[in-house]
């Protein structure tokens, strides 16, 4: 989270930056003027995926230390972060309020993919940018339909394949269990790993989830039951932490564990076996 984070803030200052320098005829669009650019977000502060509200935070935090610095070009950056609960109709809400009301420039960094689906066609509607999408769904990435949209992860059916190579080539005789989340960000991954893994390696049980689910008990019960060695599951933090009942070791990740093979022999891990790496993919990241 922190480089890619870093990463969008370092290059939304730069690009103020240089509007700085463009700016000398003194005619400014909504959310901007001589002292102050006006950004907004929304964010799960509150809901199934609050955990990501660390986001929100984060930027509010980075932005206050810019300010306490002087601004960029003697401007302030004012960043409005409203809830958006990781619900739909609640994102819209409040980016209405942001554009209508409060009149920012742009909207920077919504966190979630259901949220920023919700979004999407209004902002482009209304030609209001919406930039460093925290999100990695297929459509935020179509300038054709949607180019006022511009995300800022990589795809997430390039992760799935990127997953399933690895399997291809450290456990080819792997018995996937997958647990998605039933929208586009889980649908995204589990499309990619798919094409990966082509007949070659088995998925034995594809086992989907309700955002709005309080637990996911009985899809843990049919994973186990499916026989799978190899676990992979496209998941927000809350459901992530339920995996934990699973039988296993993790391997450096919350997105795929390997299951025992045996009472007496656990699957492969760094540790363990150096000879067949356990599947260790990136570090979670807001969906």
């Amino acid at each position: 989270m922190g480089y890619r984070l870093r990463i969008a803030l370092a290059t939304v200052a730069l690009a103020l930056t240089a509007s700085g320098a463009l700016a000398a005829d003194k005619k400014y669009g909504p959310g901007a003027g001589d002292t102050e650019v006006k950004l907004g977000q929304t964010v799960p502060y509150s809901g199934p995926a609050s955990a990501f509200s660390s986001y929100g935070r984060t930027m509010t935090g980075y932005f206050q230390m810019i300010n306490e610095a002087g601004g960029i070009n003697g401007r302030k950056i004012n960043l409005l972060s409203f809830d958006n609960a990781f619900s739909p109709p609640k994102a819209i809400e409040q980016t209405r309020k942001l554009v209508e009301d409060d009149g920012v420039l742009a909207d920077v960094g919504t966190v979630g993919t259901t949220p920023n689906v919700a979004i999407q066609k209004y902002l482009n509607g209304a030609k209001v940018p919406h930039i460093f999408i925290s999100a990695g769904g297929r459509r935020f990435a179509d300038p054709q339909n949607f180019p006022w949209s511009v995300p800022m992860y990589p795809g997430f059916e390039m992760e799935g394949k990127t997953f399933g190579q690895y399997i291809l080539k450290h456990k080819p005789d792997a018995k996937v269990g997958v647990l998605y989340q039933n929208d586009d960000y889980g649908k995204d991954f589990l499309v990619g790993l798919k094409a990966a893994l082509g007949d070659k390696t088995k998925i034995v049980a594809e086992v989907a989830y309700e955002i709005t689910e309080p637990t996911i008990d009985s899809q843990i019960v049919r994973l186990k039951d499916s026989g799978a060695d190899v676990l992979l599951y496209f998941s927000t933090p809350k459901f992530t932490a339920h995996c934990s009942s699973w039988p296993a070791r993790p391997t450096r990740s919350r997105r795929c564990w390997s299951r025992p093979a045996s009472k007496t022999r656990r699957a492969s891990s760094p540790r363990n076996s150096p000879s067949r790496p356990a599947i260790r993919p990136g570090p979670v990241i807001p969906r």
